[in-house]
């Protein structure tokens, strides 16, 4: 019988041999329907084998090593119950992007230049999360990160597309020389880069902290942390939609296994202090992300700076993690880990249906800017139905699947009393009210997003003649819909599943939900907290049905048809709609001067001038203005100085070439 992580890895080689195929294929009629099939086919294999693995057969890890790779090492390959829902997820995102990619990719311009890559970029993230030693993650880790730079670029020829590829590229490359060094100091002089060799290791504090700050730089730059999140906004809308759904809502989750897996399990057991610098960029992360959505009018932007929040809110409880873990608070530790892991896969389900929500929408009107929308809830039903599940799920509201992750790592901050050091008993309800914050502009945000394009009268001819998508398209926001709705009335089911993945990472697990009454679930006692997502979907379609029932029993028979209230104004023209700016106003006014130096632009012609007036919104983004725009023109700098290089005389190179030599000699005199 085929062994666990040799199925996995087979599903591997079929994804790379399918886009070894779609080359050949790529400019054929045929190419779209047979290379995303194929990738539906291998994804839901992975898949079910994963979810096997996790849920039954996580005893015992399973192993493989080819005789590829470092000479003495070989490539390592392993599956245990992290690695397992981390395929989970992966191949999940995967399965649904190609099932939406049946119908979406009819509409691509440029197909030739997608399917190739699509295929080796699933291989690639399934490799990352399957490697078991340094050098096999760093090479898979590169090839993940080249095949989504070439989905990034493959319609390079769009205004700014060329430009997020070049930054992705950047990032990217800067993210993998911190991992590098990462694993450098974790082999150690001994020079071992097996994971089961450096999990066996003793690390110093000193090369322990080092590790983090790294990993934080490498897997943090990947995932969108602040300050490196920079790539996200303009990367993930240059992408084709359902390319940006695996971006947002897988990738940046394979980076975030990483870092777990360097952290919390080759690292050993952490340092207090650790979760500290954990704690501040998550909660920096998370609010950060969510004011900069607010402010943008974008819709695929707005959802890559959503992403960004996600991602602050998933750190936030990883720290918390590593602050109950280093006190010996197992089972507060594996509170906040599995409300870790259970956003992980939250956010891959309702990002990857939103971002399938905007494709849509591009596809029918050709417009990301949610100002020339509106009105679509009229010509295109079922995907506004699905894109308000979504946004419903992201702002954590209840019946949902977003309201119990984040339910749980508030129950998870409440926790905090219990911490004996005084600084992190002040520092994390400072963080948890930072969530709070961050989980109400999100809802703002999406009340935005979904009523300026969605709701009201069409604001351009495009968004009035927009139609349906296909049913490939559908089916696969349906599907990610209905799932958002399971996993929020059935969470217990998936907190079980994950135990395996706490006890294998601190030792612990939340209590068996499997054993509360009425499907609820229980953080740490029954009698501290619970909720029953169930019981509140219940209550909410019976009180709904009930207002629908006496509001058509008892109110008035009279049918009523009249002009929407326009505020005292009579003027119909959509242009005196509510607009995104308008919308987020009031959040700019409170933290727009400090965060984004905001000025409002009034242009009021003078009386007689028939010419319209003008309102216009000046923002800044102050990390790209005053962090990496420096840089740049410091590395411009230098590199005009150092072309001097190129026109030395042969004594010159011979005399630097010596230097070099005896630097690297004292260099590594000091080292020994």
């Amino acid at each position: 019988m085929i062994s666990a992580v040799a199925l996995q890895m087979s599903c591997v080689a079929g994804l790379l041999g399918i886009s070894v195929l779609a080359i050949v294929l790529s400019r054929t009629g045929s190419a779209t329907v047979a290379v995303y099939s194929a990738t539906l086919a291998i994804c839901m294999v992975a898949l079910f084998g994963a979810l096997r693995w996790l849920v039954g057969e996580v005893a015992n890890a399973s192993d493989l090593t080819l005789p590829v790779g470092l000479p003495w090492l070989g490539a390592h390959f392993r599956l245990d119950a992290l690695a397992s829902f981390f395929l989970v997820v992966v191949n999940l995102g995967g399965a649904a992007a190609s099932l939406y990619g049946l119908g979406y990719g009819h509409h691509d311009p440029t197909p030739h230049r997608v399917v190739p890559f699509f295929p080796a970029f699933l291989a690639g993230m399934n490799l990352v999360v399957l490697a078991d030693d340094a050098f096999s993650y760093l090479l898979c880790w590169e090839f993940m990160s080249l095949a989504s730079w070439a989905l990034v670029m493959a319609h390079h020829r769009e205004p700014g597309n060329a430009k997020a590829g070049y930054v992705y590229l950047l990032m990217a490359s800067f993210g993998t020389l911190a991992l590098l060094l990462a694993f450098g100091l974790l082999a150690g002089p001994a020079g071992d880069y097996g994971f089961a060799a450096i999990r066996a290791a003793r690390h110093t504090p000193y090369v322990a902290t080092l590790v983090l700050i790294l990993m934080l730089l490498g897997a943090g730059s990947k995932a969108g942390l602040v300050p490196l999140h920079v790539w996200l906004p303009l990367a993930h809308p240059a992408a084709p939609s359902h390319v940006s759904a695996l971006m947002s809502g897988v990738m940046t989750k394979v980076a975030i296994y990483g870092f777990i897996r360097v952290i919390f399990d080759l690292l050993g057991q952490p340092a207090w202090s650790a979760s500290v610098i954990v704690l501040f960029l998550g909660s920096i992360t998370a609010v950060m992300g969510i004011l900069y959505a607010m402010m943008e009018t974008d819709l695929k932007r707005l959802l890559a700076y959503s992403t960004i929040e996600n991602v602050g809110i998933i750190f936030v409880s990883l720290g918390l993690a590593l602050a109950f873990q280093a006190n010996g608070l197992r089972l507060a530790a594996a509170l906040a880990f599995t409300a870790a892991l259970l956003h992980v896969l939250n956010h891959a389900l309702f990002k990857s249906l939103l971002f399938f929500g905007a494709g849509a929408v591009l596809t029918s009107t050709g417009e990301r800017d949610i100002e020339k929308l509106g009105g679509l809830i009229h010509r295109m039903p079922v995907t506004s139905f699905v894109f308000l599940v979504g946004c419903t799920a992201i702002s954590a509201l209840p019946p949902f699947n977003g309201f119990v992750s984040e339910w749980l790592i508030f129950q998870a901050v409440l926790q905090s009393p219990e911490l004996p050091q005084w600084g992190l008993k002040i520092m994390v309800p400072a963080v948890g009210a930072s969530l709070a914050l961050a989980a109400t502009l999100a809802a703002a945000c999406f009340v935005k997003a979904f009523g300026i394009t969605f709701l009201g009268r069409p604001r351009s001819p495009a968004a009035g003649i927009a139609e349906e998508v296909d049913r490939y398209s559908l089916a696969a926001m349906s599907i990610l819909a209905a799932l958002c709705l399971l996993a929020g009335i059935l969470p217990g089911l998936i907190i079980d599943a994950l135990s395996p993945i706490t006890m294998q990472i601190v030792g612990s697990r939340m209590p068996v939900q499997a054993d509360a009454p009425w499907l609820s679930i229980v953080p740490i006692a029954e009698s501290r907290s619970s909720y029953n997502g169930f019981l509140v979907l219940v209550f909410i379609t019976l009180s709904a049905s009930l207002a629908v029932y006496f509001i058509h029993r008892f109110a008035s028979h009279a049918l009523r048809r009249g002009p929407a209230w326009g505020c005292g104004y009579s003027d119909p023209t959509p242009a005196a709609q509510y607009s995104a700016g308008s919308f987020a106003q009031p959040i700019r006014r409170v933290f727009g001067t400090l965060m984004f130096q905001a000025r409002d632009h009034v242009e009021m012609p003078a009386p007689g001038d028939v010419r319209p007036a003008r309102l216009r919104i000046e923002l800044h983004d102050l990390i790209w203005e005053r962090l990496y725009q420096p840089i740049a023109g410091g590395v411009g700098f230098a590199s005009e100085r150092l072309n001097r290089l190129q026109f030395l005389t042969i004594r010159q190179y011979l005399s630097l070439v010596f230097a070099t030599l005896v630097t690297l000699l004292l260099v590594l005199a000091i080292w020994s």
